[in-house]
């Protein structure tokens, strides 16, 4: 599960690195989520291995890469907040999801390793509100029986860029908490009622290493490359579940993907006993007719690729990779709708 030390050098040193530029790399660009920035970079430096196909993608963030696509400035985008059907067919949007992951909340506590602290989505969503604001505070120490927590201040890390991470962590507390829902709700961006934010999952990685009393929220492939102290939740069955592979594989295991519109799925408070309560799909996005349809049959080669040769690149990082049946139907998708200027399809 690591990475090459340049690639989480740059990681760290910007939310919008550039990797992996080769041969194609002014012509093939995507730009967008910071939550699948590892594995889409694992994926380019293997592939660029193979085919000597370089590829250029900027980790901006979910809401920077919707507006890069729509403006029709790079070959893809990447959101981790799928679009709905009605702004696809507005925007003359192609939409499909490459890879699912988990989110997981990261602590900076004295004393506290990975897995010794549980959450449930209350107590969540009540720090964040900023009702919360102390680590002795009962509602926590209930949840954690014979943990010695101490009455640091909590200080609260999120999101300041728009964010697909930021849409599914708050699409997920408004799920279980009224109060958020009324007073926050769920976008790519909100007004937080407390805390301080930070660009990329990248910045809130480095917010809560640096930060004693912190908490965040990060793709788990993040909290494990940085070595960031995780917590556990429990889930809508009210278990006790740890992030792992296995646990976001069940959470997805529900989603029907074959009668989702622009493929439109949220997994986030999924049922199951197993389930990891804040997880996600990321998804790409092209446009039906492409105005570098070069760039864009080559683009769609690569996620081709990917499909058929990243899943265990993919579960190395504890991504979830599709299953089989949803590649077919992504596949399907591509070549009914993303066609070149004479109206055939750019791939078959």
């Amino acid at each position: 599960m690591k990475l090459k030390t340049i690639l989480w050098t740059a990681l760290t040193a910007a939310a919008a690195a550039t990797v992996v530029a080769g041969a194609w790399a002014a012509d093939i660009s995507g730009a967008g989520a910071t939550f699948p920035y590892p594995i889409y970079s694992k994926w380019a430096d293997a592939y660029k291995k193979q085919t000597g196909n370089g590829l250029n993608y900027q980790s901006i963030g979910s809401g920077g890469g919707i507006k890069q696509i729509k403006a029709g400035t790079v070959t893809f985008g990447a959101s981790d907040a799928p679009l709905k059907p009605d702004d696809l067919q507005k925007s003359n949007l192609v939409q499909w999801p490459m890879v699912m992951g988990g989110i997981v909340p990261v602590v900076n506590i004295s004393g506290i390793k990975p897995g010794d602290l549980t959450f449930d989505g209350p107590t969540l969503a009540k720090i964040f509100l900023g009702q919360i604001t102390t680590w002795n505070d009962p509602a926590i120490t209930k949840l954690n029986p014979g943990v010695n927590l101490p009455s640091t201040a909590i200080a609260v890390v999120h999101r300041s860029d728009g964010s697909g991470t930021t849409f599914n962590f708050t699409n997920y507390l408004s799920k279980i908490s009224d109060d958020w829902k009324s007073k926050v709700g769920s976008a790519t961006s909100v007004q937080w009622p407390a805390g301080l934010g930070a660009k990329g999952n990248e910045g809130v990685s480095n917010n809560v290493l640096q930060t004693q009393g912190s908490i965040g929220y990060v793709e788990y492939a993040y909290a494990m490359q940085n070595k960031l102290t995780y917590a556990d939740m429990i889930n809508s069955a009210g278990k006790k579940v740890a992030p792992s592979s296995q646990t976001f594989q069940s959470a997805a295991a529900n989603a029907d993907w074959a009668h989702a519109p622009g493929f439109y799925q949220i997994l986030t408070n999924q049922p199951g006993d197993n389930s990891w309560p804040i997880t996600a799909s990321t998804f790409i996005l092209m446009p039906k007719q492409p105005k570098d349809t070069a760039a864009a049959a080559e683009a769609l080669k690569f996620f081709s690729w990917a499909y058929a040769n990243g899943g265990k690149m993919a579960e190395e990082l504890d991504y979830i990779p599709m299953p089989a049946a949803v590649v077919e139907l992504v596949k399907k998708t591509w070549a009914a709708e993303i066609k070149g200027p004479d109206g055939k399809a750019l791939v078959n």
